[in-house]
C-alpha cells in the first residue's frame, strides 16, 4: 500500500520540518517474498535462539560517567569509582600488553570542590563589589544633584535680586 508518511510516523524519518513523503509500507503479513524483517526481541522464551540468546557476548565498552558506573555496580557515594571503570586489555603492534580506560566525567574530586569553592567566592566577591560601587555611584549622583541644585538657586536669586535693583532704580 502507498502511504502519504509525516514525521511522527514508523517506516518513514523526515529531513526537514513539515515534510511528507508517500511510500510503500507492508501491513502485518509476513510472507516469503519479504527480504528484510526488522525486529526488537520483548521477551526471552523457553527455548534458546541459535546465535542470538544461546551465548552471552560481554559488553565491549562500560559507562564513562562516574553516576552511570556507581549505578552499574550498585556502588555508595564513599565509594571509590576508579577502581570500577571497564578496562580492556589488548597486544599492541610491537606485542606489548596495553591496557586501556576512559577518563571519567563528573568525577568529584577534592580539586573540582576547591574550584567550586573559589569560584563562589569570587561571585561573592563580585556581587560585593558591584554593591560597592553601586553606593558610591549613587553617593555621587546625589553629589552632583546638589551642586546643580544649588547652582540653579544661585543662578535664580541673582536674576531676582538684578530685576529688584532695576526696578528700584526706574
Amino acid at each position: 500500500m502507498r502511504l502519504l508518511l509525516h514525521g511522527g510516523a514508523s517506516c518513514y524519518r523526515q529531513r526537514k520540518a513539515g515534510e511528507r513523503k508517500r511510500k510503500s509500507v507492508r501491513g502485518c503479513i509476513v510472507g516469503p517474498d519479504i527480504s528484510v524483517l526488522n525486529l526488537t526481541v520483548v521477551k526471552k522464551g523457553d527455548a534458546e535462539v541459535a546465535g542470538l540468546t544461546d551465548d552471552m557476548v560481554p559488553r565491549r565498552l562500560g559507562p564513562k560517567r562516574a553516576s552511570k558506573i556507581r549505578k552499574l555496580f550498585n556502588l555508595d557515594k564513599t565509594d571509590d569509582v576508579r577502581k570500577f571503570v571497564v578496562k580492556r586489555t589488548f597486544t599492541d603492534k610491537k606485542g606489548k600488553e596495553v591496557t586501556k580506560s576512559p577518563k571519567i566525567q563528573r568525577l568529584v574530586t577534592p580539586l573540582t570542590l576547591q574550584r567550586k569553592r573559589a569560584l563562589k567566592v569570587a561571585k561573592l566577591k563580585g556581587v560585593e563589589k558591584s554593591k560597592k560601587d553601586a553606593a558610591v555611584y549613587a553617593q555621587l549622583k546625589a553629589q552632583r544633584s546638589k551642586e546643580q541644585k544649588e547652582a540653579r538657586r544661585s543662578a535664580i536669586s541673582k536674576r531676582r535680586s538684578s530685576r529688584k535693583s532695576s526696578k528700584t532704580e526706574a
